[in-house]
Parts: structure tokens; sequence; C-alpha cells
């Protein structure tokens, strides 16, 4: 998203540096913003905030900024992207074969959404609200501290 705020910023390069460290030495990769996710289904591109992959990228018609295979997608989420992020951006992202969780990461609270995908297709909700609190990344088999991911973040309590 272009003109994010601080802390929209932060959090993206919180979730980088936590990710780029975990994935070391493993078969994911994460990236940020710039790469192109493209829906087949709904024959659109999106940018996620944040996303992972798994061993090789592929790529749509082998157009290299343009991927169909992410496994794991964070998204930042801004008063003015909110609704679609939980909305028509999550209904796209659930028709990817191979996205097995979506994060969605509150920018002014304390409040992480949790997505996980079963072995049946359905997607099953775990929020966070402490910042004490360990988010398990399943698929990559990592765990996060909310902290870690809220590092240097300004709340403002209303």
């Amino acid at each position: 998203m272009t003109g994010g705020t601080i802390n929209h910023n932060r959090i993206i390069r919180n979730l980088m540096y936590l990710l780029m460290n975990a994935c070391e030495n493993q078969t994911y990769e994460a990236f940020s913003s710039d790469l192109r996710v493209w829906i087949t289904e709904y024959k659109r591109g999106v940018y996620p905030d944040v996303m992972v992959i798994s061993e090789d990228p592929i790529f749509n018609e082998n157009r290299q900024e343009e991927i169909i295979n992410p496994c794991l997608i964070f998204e930042v989420l801004s008063p003015s992207t909110s609704s679609y992020d939980r909305g028509d951006k999550f209904l796209y992202y659930r028709s990817l074969h191979y996205l097995k969780e979506y994060i969605l990461i509150d920018q002014v609270n304390y409040f992480i959404e949790h997505y996980t995908k079963t072995e049946n297709n359905q997607w099953l909700l775990k929020d966070y609200q402490n910042i004490n609190d360990m988010i398990k990344l399943n698929f990559i088999n990592i765990d996060v501290k909310i902290s870690d991911i809220y590092e240097n973040i300004s709340i403002i309590k209303g």
C-alpha cells in the first residue's frame, strides 16, 4: 500500500526481519509488497503486505513479477483497507490452492487475526490481543512473539 503510515511500515519491517531470520536455511522465502499475487479464479492481481513462499516461486505465465503460490500472507490493516482485507481480498486469497495461513494485523491496537486452512478447506480463526502472546505459524513451524511484531509501534489507547 503506497502512502502507508509509520506503524504500517514498521510492522512490515518487523515481519520481514522475523521471517527472514526464521526462514534462513529453510525452503521458505519471505517477500514484501512489491511482488504481486495472481488470483486465477478471479483474474486479478493483488499485493500482500508480506507473504511467504514454500520451495520455488511459481510464476503466472512466466511473469517474474507475479506468483501464484504463497503459503502464508500477512496484511497490515489500515482504516481505508481493513474492510477489503477482511472481505473481498480474503475471498480472493481463499481461492489460492497453496495458501495455508492468513494473518491480519491491526496497526493501532494490539490485535491480530490468524486464519488457518484445515484439511477440509475450512478456515479457522484465532485472535490475539495480548502483547505477551505467541503466535504459531503452523505451516512454516515457527513461533513469533506478538511483542516482536509490534516492536517500536505507537499504540494509542482511546
